[in-house]
């Protein structure tokens, strides 16, 4: 049997490089992704050590052309795609008590166009193959009105529901789309934020991802607690909300 050819962007930190060495031990052909180059070494390397055949691509998932480059580089080295995780993305305070845009901007850009760009490239491929996944990777914010993170929320929420609409237009192309919407995991993302709730380690939520994607799950809301959380949170008084800033 062909061993997945699997695309992540985001892959040098977090649950993209965590994804990386899952697949890896699995056998995959790695197309790997990210602004930091020596990250990507490193972890090509632990990957090629762990059974995977890797390439990888030096980008700014905001770049369409560094990251349509990237895709189409992969595909021909490897004779097309099997699953592609769209991983990259920020997460700050939006800043906005200053006046400045700035910041808030740099997150939707990041998070929404950098999704964009790093799935559609890979469209064209997966329609004439007559298969193939597309794997947003959202949040639980998407659900939620988090204080101060107005722009990652929103950005979050605007993958969740683009991801919904694609599934209805390339469902009659076999092309799946599994969403996927972590609450707090370990990753250096999460590192310095003060409440992490039910905060799961990363190689525990790589396997339920991977599981997911599998399964051929649509919306996959992790770890169970902030999934029955999400409706009680949203009828709660904006008061205690606050407390999450």
């Amino acid at each position: 049997m062909m061993s997945k050819r699997i695309f992540i962007s985001g892959a040098s930190s977090g649950i993209g490089e965590f994804l990386a060495y899952a697949y890896a031990k699995l056998g995959a052909t790695l197309g790997l992704s990210a602004r930091r180059i020596d990250r990507l070494e490193v972890i090509a390397k632990a990957c090629r050590e762990f059974g995977g055949e890797t390439h990888i691509y030096q980008s700014d998932a905001k770049d369409r052309v560094a990251t349509k480059n990237a895709a189409d580089n992969f595909i021909s080295n490897v004779g097309g795609i099997d699953i592609v995780i769209a991983n990259a993305g920020i997460g700050n305070h939006d800043d906005i008590i200053q006046g400045d845009a700035t910041v808030i901007n740099d997150i939707l850009e990041t998070n929404i166009i950098g999704v964009t760009n790093t799935l559609v490239p890979f469209i064209p491929t997966m329609k004439k193959q007559k298969h193939g996944i597309l794997v947003p990777v959202s949040s639980v914010a998407s659900f939620l009105a988090v204080p101060y993170h107005g722009g990652y929320s929103a950005s979050k929420i605007a993958i969740r529901v683009m991801a919904d609409s694609w599934r209805l237009t390339l469902h009659k192309y076999n092309i799946q789309i599994t969403t996927i919407c972590p609450g707090f995991i370990e990753t250096p993302m999460t590192a310095e934020q003060k409440r992490r709730p039910f905060l799961m380690p990363v190689e525990t939520a790589v396997e339920k991802i991977v599981s997911a994607i599998d399964r051929g799950k649509k919306t996959f809301v992790f770890p169970w607690q902030m999934k029955v959380l999400i409706p009680v949170l949203k009828i709660i008084p904006d008061g205690l909300l606050r407390m999450f800033g």
